[in-house]
């Protein structure tokens, strides 16, 4: 893919990015650190211990899929610096610009997506 065909998926996963640091910040209490909105927040004497736990792994696990997020992005981001945008990184062959224009942080072709998600599922 040219450059100057990777102009939208690069203005679009800026955008995504941007988006996603916000979102993070405003579910961390703003200015308020990690640490800090997690105290206040599992600190309410009113809530169960089991409510707290089951509330503590749902934030954990939102984070964890958030961080995800932004790692796919910021590896979209470097591939298309390095001109590899639009190439699987599995199989090098080109990923559809539909595919792309729905998902355009996507690493891979479908084919190898699939394959990639059955190994995950095992």
């Amino acid at each position: 893919m040219t450059p100057e065909q990777a102009t939208p998926y690069r203005q679009q996963l800026i955008a995504m990015h941007t988006a996603m640091l916000a979102q993070m910040s405003d579910q961390r209490g703003g200015l308020l650190g990690r640490a800090e909105a997690a105290a206040d927040h599992f600190n309410r004497r009113e809530d169960s211990s089991a409510q707290v736990a089951t509330e503590r792994e749902l934030e954990f696990a939102i984070g964890e899929r958030e961080t995800s997020e932004l790692a796919l992005i910021d590896a979209a981001l470097a591939r298309i610096d390095s001109s590899s945008y639009g190439e699987c990184i599995n199989c090098a062959a080109p990923i559809p610009a539909p595919r792309l224009q729905a998902s355009p942080e996507a690493p891979r072709c479908i084919a190898c997506q699939e394959k990639f998600e059955q190994r995950q599922a095992a």
